[in-house]
């Protein structure tokens, strides 16, 4: 009797140990989760709000601290995970400082370090990786944004008077063109600046042919009346035709004044506000089934339903869009102190949170996929230890960890532009002033030109 009772008391001893165990590594994992649950947009809030406050050399620090490099100049030694994201960041932060070569050379490396996914041909687990940080993975951006990197960077050489390289990227941009539009997936609608920057490329390039046609695609998606001028003095120059430019001669012939055939020509464009950041949502499941309603497998939406049913979940994570929460007056512009009117402003950040709603299903059909994998792994642990208290404890434990691995994706282009406004002005020979005005900023540019000369006069200010 007594050896029987002193081996119950050494199995209870033991069995506390082990709960304390199991229960130290529940919370540990618990923890581990909530450290760990830091998104990539609450690292980049700091950068952000210096911006919010028009300090653009604090914003860019901030960048730099994240990327481990004590200045502008210098990239760090593993463009993976995080840091493509932080550099394609920074570069539109240095357009705003004027520092248009490394704007050039960040976009350019982004550009060939970034993926891109393509929700509607893109598998469940490809978007799975998409949403979830997977231990911070090649970051994945949809197409709209690879679309900007090179709108943004034709500005940037354009500025610098370098059609060479503007052409260059003009040619990239095409290419990201003719995929968005075979292909009918979100973000055509941003191609109008981009258009419009490629046909000013050509058309100083003496191309008049493939200026015309880039023209045409910008008018596609915006009325821009300062192409009046230069596609009715093109369309003596080459045959090619569509009914919009048609129309855009008719117009220009009868309401655009014939201008000197050596005056000068200013291309005016105002990039102003940030498209909202990346954040991570938490919604009940009942309401995640609903919106992921016509893109989740009915095998799926059964399975979540009876894992709800049995109280083994309740919430599902994803990536969402912040809704665009600030109302943007125009920007304003003189020349010579005689004003002139912006162009068609494109609403980017409009267009970027309505290409995201339209993948949203998708989006949390595959948050709610990953979410029942998760508990099914948890209930195999449970049963493979026997069931019981512990097998409870090593359950919670499995679906602990893999919750602090399924943090939301919050990495994106937050610096990208909310909105572009674009102009040109027809001027004589000589010294001109620019001053622009946006978001509580001004600017104020001298240009010299020469006869039949150019030149590309910038205001960035993201906030």
């Amino acid at each position: 009797m007594l050896s029987r009772r002193v081996d119950q008391l050494r199995k209870r001893r033991s069995w506390r140990r082990r709960s304390f165990t199991l229960v130290s590594l529940v919370w540990a994992g618990l923890l581990f989760g909530a450290g760990g649950c830091a998104s990539y947009s609450d690292h980049t809030k700091v950068a952000r709000s210096a911006l919010d406050a028009g300090r653009a050399r604090e914003a860019a620090d901030e960048y730099n601290k994240l990327l481990g490099v004590k200045s502008d100049s210098e990239l760090p030694p593993d463009l993976k995970g995080d840091k493509v994201v932080q550099v394609l960041e920074r570069s539109t932060i240095l357009q705003q400082l004027e520092s248009y070569p490394l704007s050039s050379r960040d976009l350019e490396v982004s550009d060939k370090n970034i993926e891109m996914l393509d929700f509607s041909h893109s598998t469940m687990d490809d978007v799975s990786k998409f949403i979830f940080t997977d231990d911070a993975g090649p970051y994945q951006s949809p197409p709209y944004e690879k679309l900007m990197i090179n709108t943004v960077n034709m500005l940037n050489y354009l500025v610098r008077g370098d059609l060479n390289g503007a052409k260059i990227e003009a040619r990239r941009y095409a290419v990201m063109n003719q995929y968005l539009s075979e292909n009918e997936t979100q973000g055509k609608t941003m191609t109008g600046p981009g258009s419009y920057l490629a046909g000013f490329v050509f058309e100083k390039s003496k191309q008049p042919g493939e200026a015309l046609r880039y023209y045409d695609e910008a008018l596609a998606y915006g009325s821009y009346a300062s192409l009046r001028e230069p596609v009715r003095r093109l369309s003596k120059l080459d045959a090619y035709r569509t009914p919009r430019l048609t129309e855009m001669i008719g117009k220009g012939e009868s309401e655009t004044a014939a201008v000197p055939d050596d005056s000068a020509e200013i291309l005016i464009v105002v990039n102003y506000g940030r498209v909202p950041a990346k954040i991570a949502q938490r919604v009940p499941v009942g309401l995640a089934l609903t919106i992921a309603s016509g893109s989740i497998s009915p095998d799926s939406r059964a399975r979540a339903n009876a894992l709800a049913a049995q109280g083994l979940v309740t919430w599902v994570n994803f990536p969402t869009i912040e809704s665009p929460k600030i109302t943007y007056g125009l920007p304003s512009g003189s020349v010579d102190r005689r004003p002139v009117a912006l162009d068609n402003v494109v609403a980017i950040d409009v267009e970027t949170a309505k290409a995201w709603k339209e993948n949203l299903g998708v989006i949390v059909a595959s948050a709610i996929t990953r979410m029942i994998a998760r508990v099914v792994a948890g209930e195999a642990t449970r049963k493979v230890a026997g069931g019981g208290v512990g097998g409870l404890l090593l359950s919670l434990g499995t679906q602990a960890t893999m919750t602090a691995v399924d943090t939301p994706d919050t990495r994106s282009w937050s610096t990208l532009p909310a909105r572009i406004a674009i102009t040109r002005v027809r001027v004589p020979a000589g010294k001109h002033t620019v001053e622009l005005e946006a978001r509580g900023a001004r600017k104020r540019q001298e240009v010299d030109l020469k006869p039949n000369d150019w030149a590309v006069v910038n205001m960035t200010i993201l906030r």
